[in-house]
């Protein structure tokens, strides 16, 4: 399905993405987690061909078998909605204002599968009872604003499915949606690439969210992945000290927890132009190495299908 085997990408001098590879097979849940300027969204718009004109993408991308990472955008157009499709972070900025819902789900079916009007609304029709949208018949003649923020959220997951992609990526499909609805949409995704045998990649900084959704788990830090290994596993068992940092920050559940100050990873992620030569981590890590600001770690094995970029790994735990 995807093959992305050393993908970097570069703007000038600065560096956003590096050696990342990853491979998801049909049906595989992926979750990528990492604090916000970790390469996360960066990542999924380099799998959907859509990076900004300023980047410059080297490694190796196969698609469905096909070479992309040196494809022209008329390629892209062809795969796009077709075979990998992507929701947007945030629906009301990713849906047209002027438009009516119905006729944004409407538009890749007519364009893509060459649906007349009548097909298309009945196909937008039942793609909207699918993703559990109420009433679908009024919500397909009412604009974004219209909606709630869970409606918009669905109405982007209807317009991804519409041409029956292959993969599925969903960048921080939760955000700004209370907790209830957050939910119930990580349960849709699920549901949804179980039934259709689609594959997904789930980008978020919501553990939470994550570990319902996604099967295995890979984690970045700096443009790069410091951490990778069945979900359930990882969050177990981290590996890696930004893992062991992410974790550790979550609130607790235990009512007797509740008054006790949450540990924090120090500093912030840096720019691009100020991202150690080293481990990307280096210069936040609480167990750091004096080799660690200059010599950049391999990932290494953990486990069975596990592995972590650190030079603490075999070393010490």
């Amino acid at each position: 399905m995807i093959d992305a085997r050393n993908i970097t990408v570069n703007f000038g001098s600065a560096t956003a993405l590096r050696e990342i590879s990853i491979r998801l097979e049909a049906g595989q849940r992926l979750g990528v987690v990492g604090e916000s300027g970790c390469g996360k969204s960066m990542l999924g718009l380099a799998l959907m061909g859509m990076l900004p004109d300023a980047a410059r993408l080297t490694g190796e991308l196969h698609v469905n078998g096909r070479d992309m990472a040196r494809a022209s955008e008329r390629e892209w157009r062809g795969l796009r909605a077709r075979s990998i499709a992507m929701i947007f972070q945030e629906p009301l900025a990713a849906l047209n204002p002027l438009r009516r819902v119905g006729d944004t789900v409407m538009e890749p079916l007519r364009r893509h599968m060459g649906m007349d009007r009548a097909t298309a609304r009945a196909r937008a029709l039942a793609l909207f009872e699918e993703t559990g949208i109420q009433d679908p018949a009024a919500k397909l003649r009412q604009y974004p604003h219209e909606l709630s923020g869970g409606q918009r959220q669905r109405v982007l997951i209807a317009l991804a499915l519409a041409c029956d992609p292959s993969l599925l990526i969903a960048d921080e499909p939760t955000t700004a949606l209370d907790a209830h609805v957050a939910l119930r949409i990580t349960d849709l995704l699920v549901r949804l690439a179980r039934n259709r045998g689609m594959a997904l990649m789930f980008i978020s900084h919501d553990l939470a969210a994550v570990a319902r959704t996604a099967e295995e788990l890979v984690v970045m830090y700096g443009g790069e992945i410091v951490e990778r290994g069945a979900t359930a596993d990882i969050l177990a068992d981290p590996r890696h000290p930004y893992t062991k940092g992410l974790l550790s920050a979550r609130p607790p559940l235990a009512a007797g927890h509740l008054r006790e100050r949450l540990p924090v990873i120090p500093g912030s992620v840096p720019g691009l132009m100020q991202l150690p030569r080293g481990c990307r981590f280096s210069g936040r890590c609480a167990v750091e190495l004096p080799r660690c600001a200059d010599v950049r770690p391999d990932e290494r094995e953990t486990g069975v299908g596990r592995s972590a970029a650190c030079h603490l790994v075999g070393e010490a735990r």
